[in-house]
């Protein structure tokens, strides 16, 4: 509590700072003079922004003299001017051959900024966060840009070595809804089933999407399940791709960690690397095509040596996979004349990783001294193809906005294993191994309808829509020597991970139809509602109907209340109800075969494990809004979110249990767990404080930020059934209650100060990781207790084309808290926690435009 008191502390004393500024005022008409009621005039870069009223009048204090205003209005083109000290500003705007308004997620009103909806929404422009953070991949500079967005680096979790899990608010990774161009993203194909997060979850693959192809990123804060879908009860990710054109832009970024845990002399390690390219070519009038290619690629760190001597080494290699990421993105508009015009965006993405597995001592009895003399760490190679394409028509017919749109997408990750052997096989076993793997494939057709009439009330818009959405999983088997056993006196599979088997493959589809209407009214000028609804219906779960309520009610013109109250849905993935497998897992540093059984095995039966069901939500929020001067705003949300039925990953049941001991035993493996909706509920509470200030200081000009998000997340009863009666602690033990809690840090506060003087900018940011509580395998907590980040980037723009930023994450080489290799989960010093455990990273980046 201390922490949020600090955090108030710091809220109220900046509402009496004193910001320079400039008023300005002005009229928004059409090109005939008419005025335009409830068209959007933002400051650009900022959330400040205000709408016109029936005059088509509007007022806004801006930060600085010089700054831009962006005006919209449905159905006319955008407008941007730089006000130069001009305090009064008119904007005519021109009747739209092409729709090309600002799209914020949270809103089907397209004349709404992210300031005016009864949400809390992020806007996130990515060249502003790259020139400035030296993270490369999307997941990681969310994890720094936005405070309820969390991501962890796995290490030690098999395929989360490859795919980095990530959510909003502390929910899983599948309570998250992604959106490319407001279109819906398609899934990973990986379940995660190791590491601190995401257990038990699928989820979406955000590093598949090369920053260099993003123009911004919206964030909605709230559960939107009955505007946008199901998966969407802790928030929504719209991902905005590039329209420029007439402009090539590259950039090349290189960086090192500093290697504080080694034993040999090397002082640097995890070599990271990316070049990029993007340009874009105009059609016709208001057409473009705006492509990407981008290559990142990502050496090992080694941080398993934090002991004094081998024998006390669970692992010989911990730390970050070797990642090698291409991609190739698009993003086109065509104009066909009158209002209408096609679209189509989407790209390519292929990922090839090597990630380290637990090490095989010489001694171990999983060794084969002839073949590895010294024993063998056997690395996880992954393949992962990533597809996705969209297309679609839209335009304006009678003042009706029509979309009408298919987009499909594919995800497949290939598992090979490669230093390693079948101990089964003897000294004839070869050393790699074809593992097999999974595929999903998901296509959706989506139609959306939407107008504003400005002349009813103050404004009211009418969306409605229907979307059709067909999904398949498959699970393939690898090589035979990669899954069998040979000879029942050793373990058989290649180790470090064995492979699918025939046993395993798995071909399941399912269909989902969807109907929603959304209406929006601008009641008064101060007083805003949104109500929306939203029928879907699954081939494999039934039907289910959610609904929201939102209100926003501007006090004054620098303060607004805002909440929303909605229901949501997730049916569980097809990955939980299909996926099974046997992998190697380690207890107490010892080798146990696992079996992960679907809902439909022998196992879950003789058990009684009923067949999974969907995910309820009950979602609430309220906050508030308030710009007390130019250049200073401060938001606050409070939100609860409780999760019915939730679906995890149960503890494991081991061959000596009287119902299914024998069963296992037969199946030669120790222990067994499954997907269920063990958690009658969980209910999370917690609130996100943005305070952002800028103002002049000395020649240039500082902007100062606090973003905090606190979280609280509480666990129901334990769901049993008759023959689990008793086995709670085992059904949903200790550990597995901590991974689920520990989804998200109860704190994390990020302060950044930026400044910028003609040619030179500096940023300057520290981020508080608050603490982590985790169960080893002795059952024992491990308590990661809070630590503060330090980061640092210099930029200087020797021309307007040519710029070049040096800096350091961490820069202090601050660690998480060390324990016992062996006991945790991933077998090094560490949990993956979020702040991560490679330590300092020092990176420099050039970019170009011409």
């Amino acid at each position: 509590m201390k922490l949020i008191y600090q955090t108030w502390l710091f809220v109220f004393l900046s509402c009496y700072c004193y910001a320079q500024g400039l008023k300005v005022t002005g009229k928004v008409t059409d090109e005939k003079g008419d005025p335009l009621i409830g068209a959007s005039v933002l400051e650009k870069g900022t959330g400040n922004g205000t709408v016109t009223d029936e005059n088509g009048a509007y007022g806004l204090t801006v930060g600085y003299n010089n700054a831009t205003l962006v005006v919209t209005f449905v159905g006319y083109n955008k407008m941007e001017r730089e006000l130069n000290g001009a305090a009064s500003q008119d904007f005519a705007l021109a009747d739209a051959t092409v729709l090309n308004q600002v799209t914020v997620v949270g809103s089907r009103n397209l004349n709404r900024s992210s300031t005016d909806t009864p949400a809390p929404v992020d806007l996130i422009d990515i060249r502003e966060v790259t020139t400035k953070q030296g993270q490369l991949d999307v997941n990681q500079l969310l994890q720094f840009a936005a405070p309820s967005f969390n991501s962890n680096r796995q290490t030690g979790s098999d395929g989360a070595d490859h795919v980095d899990p990530a959510s909003l608010r502390g929910l899983g990774p599948d309570q998250t809804l992604v959106l490319i161009n407001g279109k819906r993203r398609h899934q990973s194909a990986l379940v995660n089933l190791f590491g601190s997060r995401g257990r038990g979850n699928t989820g979406t693959d955000l590093n598949a999407i090369p920053a260099a192809a993003i123009e911004r990123i919206e964030i909605l804060r709230d559960g939107a399940a009955a505007q946008y879908g199901s998966d969407a009860i802790a928030g929504v990710i719209n991902i905005v791709l590039k329209e420029t054109t007439n402009q090539l832009a590259v950039n090349a970024n290189a960086g090192m960690f500093k290697a504080k845990y080694r034993f040999d002399d090397k002082k640097f390690d995890g070599l990271n690397y990316n070049i990029n390219a993007n340009y874009g070519v105009k059609i016709a009038k208001m057409g473009f095509l705006n492509v990407t290619a981008d290559y990142n690629s990502r050496d090992h760190t080694n941080r398993a040596n934090t002991v004094t001597s081998e024998a006390d080494l669970a692992r010989r290699q911990y730390g970050d996979p070797e990642i090698r990421n291409a991609a190739v993105y698009y993003n086109a508009k065509i104009p066909l004349g009158g209002n209408f015009q096609v679209y189509s965006f989407g790209g390519l993405n292929e990922r090839k990783g090597d990630a380290y597995a637990w090490t095989r001592f010489a001694d171990d009895d999983r060794n084969i001294p002839s073949i590895y003399p010294n024993g063998f760490d056997p690395i996880i190679t992954s393949e992962i193809k990533d597809r996705s394409v969209a297309a679609g028509i839209r335009g304006v017919w009678k003042s009706w906005d029509i979309d009408l749109s298919n987009t499909y997408g594919f995800n497949k990750f290939h598992f090979g294993v490669k230093n390693s052997l079948n101990r089964s096989l003897g000294e004839r076993s070869q050393t790699s191994f074809d593992a097999g793997g999974f595929q999903l494939g998901q296509n959706v057709v989506n139609v959306n309808v939407s107008r504003y009439y400005k002349t009813v009330m103050q404004g009211l818009n009418i969306a409605f829509g229907a979307e059709f959405r067909k999904e398949r999983y498959k699970i393939f088997a690898g090589e035979e020597a990669s899954y069998r056993n040979y000879d029942p006196e050793f373990a058989g599979g290649s180790q470090g991970f064995p492979g699918y088997s025939p046993a395993d493959v798995t071909n399941h589809s399912r269909s989902n139809v969807g109907a929603y209407v959304d209406l929006e009214a601008d009641v008064t000028k101060q007083f805003l509602v949104d109500v929306a609804g939203r029928f879907e219906h699954y081939s494999d779960f039934g039907s289910t109907l959610n609904g929201k309520l939102g209100l926003r009610y501007k006090i004054t013109e620098t303060f607004a209340l805002r909440g929303s109250v909605s229901t949501g849905f997730r049916a569980p993935s097809l990955a939980q109800k299909y996926f099974n497998s046997t992998f190697t897992n380690f207890v107490n540093g010892q080798p146990v075969e696992v079996l992960l059984a679907n809902n439909n095995s022998a196992v879950t039966k003789a058990l009684g494990i009923p067949q999974l069901k969907q995910e309820t939500s009950q979602n609430a929020s309220l906050g508030i809004t308030f710009t007390p001067a130019a250049g200073l705003s401060v938001t606050v949300d409070g939100y609860y979110v409780k999760v019915k039925d939730r679906v995890v990953l149960t503890g494991q049941f081991s061959d000596d249990d009287e119902d299914i001991g024998d069963l296992l035993k037969a199946l030669r493996v120790g222990k067994a767990q499954f997907f269920t909706n063990a958690l009658e509920y969980t209910t999370t509470k917690g609130l996100d404080v943005i305070v952002a200030h800028s103002a002049p200081l000395g020649a240039g000009r500082l902007s100062t930020t606090v973003a905090a998000n606190f979280n609280w997340m509480k666990l129901g009863p334990v769901n049993t059934v008759p023959k689990l009666a008793g086995k709670e602690d085992i059904y949903f033990d200790e550990r597995e209650r901590h991974f689920v809690l520990a989804s998200a840090p109860p704190s994390k506060i990020n302060l950044t100060f930026d400044y910028s003087v003609s040619k030179f900018s500096a940023m300057l940011r520290f981020i508080r990781f608050g603490e982590i509580k985790l169960a080893n395998w002795d059952y024992m907590i491990d308590t990661y207790n809070p630590k503060v980040q330090t980061d640092l980037t210099l930029n200087y723009k020797f021309t307007p084309n040519i710029s070049l930023s040096i800096g350091g994450s961490n820069i202090l080489n601050v660690y998480p808290d060390k324990f016992q290799p062996a006991l945790t989960e991933s077998g090094g010093a560490w949990d993956p926690v979020q702040m991560g455990s490679n330590g300092a990273f020092f990176f420099t980046r050039l970019g170009l435009r011409f």
